[in-house]
């Protein structure tokens, strides 16, 4: 009997076999879901990366700010005025005593502020050029305070782009944002002539910073909101929250009063500790105080929604007014801060209220006990 042989069938040319190719739903599944885990675990990894660097960016940018400010001062003989503003004289008085004292008034004229000063010194010439010094700030037929400057942009609060326009507060004319601000008080800003801070109305010399340029902090970030209707971040008015900022610590006086002239240092008052503007403040009474942003509107409920509760200025300045911000940043437990002599640091929340006050004050001849 012969031998038999078995034949495998074809098809199409080609042995069947009992192999396959490709994958299965499910094992395709599997791939899918362990790419997605690697994913979740580098994406922090990413975004944290990300993020140093641009807080490494928001740090340098004030460290030059702080050392244009020093070049400013070895030009002019003093250090930018924190804006062009009215200083005029109030009276005070109290049980027949009258006296007057200066405040600086952010209403009254050019209203530009120390950022537009500085331009030159930050390589900002030409844009510095296009302003007209002898206009007010809303008058300028360059519309140079719409521009978006770099130099005063922190890439983590993602600035570019924003503007303040309102047609009744900004008279209609767009104003691009930042996120720098000078300190002119450890107490109000229309007070920045009685308890000044680093950068004030009138300018001043480095002589006149007794704590030393080393201990008192100049300039901080501050924070925008994407709404017209909002101008924090504005770096071109010197308005509180947009290019200035106190720190609303109320001053100690000798005998025991709220408001006094008694010619005395600088004192932090003990009475106000947790109603201060600490850094992304979002506690307590105290609010940022812009010139819109009224009682249960929509402004205001985005802004606390945001950590960045306002409230409505009420137009008083001096004794008896109210006009202040916080420092603010997207940086995770506080703000990156400049001091006069140029080094940064990093001021956590929970800052202590008292060392914050000295650090701003000039003259209080306290010493700097950090943060």
């Amino acid at each position: 009997m012969g031998r038999e042989f078995y034949r495998i069938p074809r098809k199409s040319g080609h042995l069947l076999t009992s192999s396959r190719n490709g994958f299965t739903l499910v094992e395709l599944l599997v791939v899918i879901a362990i790419i997605g885990v690697l994913i979740s675990l580098l994406l922090p990894s990413v975004q944290s990366a990300r993020e140093a660097a641009r807080r490494t960016q928001c740090i340098n940018n004030l460290k030059q700010i702080s050392l244009a400010a020093l070049n400013y001062e070895s030009a002019t003989g003093l250090l930018p005025n924190s804006g062009d503003v009215a200083v005029e004289q109030l009276q005070f008085g109290r049980e027949g005593f009258r006296s007057s004292y200066p405040v600086a008034n952010h209403e009254k004229g050019r209203q530009t502020s120390w950022a537009v000063d500085l331009l030159p010194y930050l390589e900002q010439q030409n844009l510095h050029s296009r302003f007209d010094k002898a206009k007010n700030i809303f008058e300028q037929a360059s519309q140079a305070q719409a521009e978006f400057v770099t130099g005063y942009l922190c890439p983590s609060d993602q600035a570019q782009g924003r503007y303040f326009l309102d047609a009744e507060i900004s008279r209609g004319v767009q104003f691009a944002k930042g996120n720098y601000a000078a300190y002119v008080s450890p107490y109000h800003i229309d007070l920045q002539l009685l308890y000044p801070g680093a950068i004030i109305a009138t300018g001043q010399s480095l002589k006149n910073i007794e704590d030393g340029s080393s201990r008192t902090i100049a300039f901080s970030e501050v924070r925008t909101l994407d709404m017209e209707s909002d101008e924090r971040g504005v770096w071109s008015i010197p308005w509180a929250g947009a290019s200035i900022l106190s720190f609303d610590m109320h001053h100690l006086c000798a005998n025991g009063a709220l408001f006094c002239l008694d010619g005395a240092k600088y004192r932090a008052n003990p009475s106000y500790l947790g109603q201060t503007q600490t850094p992304n403040a979002t506690h307590g009474p105290i609010r940022d105080t812009l010139h819109s942003c009224k009682q249960g509107s929509t402004h205001q409920t985005i802004s606390d929604l945001e950590n960045m509760p306002c409230e409505s200025w009420q137009g008083h300045i001096g004794y008896g007014g109210f006009y202040s911000a916080s420092p603010r940043s997207l940086h995770a437990g506080g703000v990156n801060v400049a001091y006069l002599d140029g080094h940064t640091e990093f001021v956590a929340n929970a800052v202590d209220e008292f060392a914050f006050a000295y650090s701003i004050s000039i003259d209080d001849g306290q010493i700097d006990v950090g943060n």
